[in-house]
């Protein structure tokens, strides 16, 4: 199996180290090796937050993300910051209400989703983030859809709020799906 070296970023507040969370929860829950490490600036909410995620069968020797395979983009400066270093032949994966463009690059696997006008619509505003996660567990399926479910399911205690997880996550994954 190959190691899948993730970059998660976004705005403080947008739930960018929930995400890492829940698919380093996912990762464990399939036997997998993993690490998940945060990095946020001065402010947590509304500064610049992100995390890496590595995921592999093998055990992994650092948790230090330098060229990603996949990069999940909650905001544009987090798109101009991140997209270059995302290796050849990976995939990216950006909110395109918030980036304002699509990623540039031709070498990598791009899916744009307009995911905060998806979670508005979905009566989720703060759901964005599970609305990217689908896509991205669509259009590379690192982990099983099941698990990423239970995973937010076991970090999510209000009843409501994991049912519109569930929703902006399967609403996520029909877009991310699309060719």
């Amino acid at each position: 199996m190959a190691v899948h070296e993730i970059v998660i970023a976004g705005f403080g507040g947008q739930g960018v180290l929930f995400l890492g969370e829940v698919l380093a929860q996912a990762a464990l829950s399939e036997g997998r090796e993993v690490t998940w490490l945060p990095a946020y600036g001065p402010e947590q909410r509304g500064g610049t937050a992100y995390c890496t995620v590595v995921i592999s069968s093998e055990p992994i020797g650092s948790p230090v993300v330098s060229d990603p395979t996949v990069m999940i983009a909650m905001n544009r400066p987090s798109l101009d910051r991140f997209e270059p270093s995302v290796r050849p032949g990976g995939l990216i994966v950006c909110d395109s209400t918030l980036t304002g463009r699509a990623p540039e690059r031709t070498d990598v696997r791009t899916v744009a989703v307009p995911a905060t006008a998806i979670a508005a619509e979905l009566g989720a505003p703060r759901a964005a983030n599970v609305v990217l996660l689908g896509a991205t567990m669509a259009a590379r399926p690192i982990l099983t859809a099941e698990s990423v479910r239970a995973a937010l399911d076991g970090m999510v205690a209000d009843p409501q709020v994991r049912a519109r997880n569930v929703a902006a996550f399967e609403r996520g994954a029909r877009e991310g799906s699309r060719p």
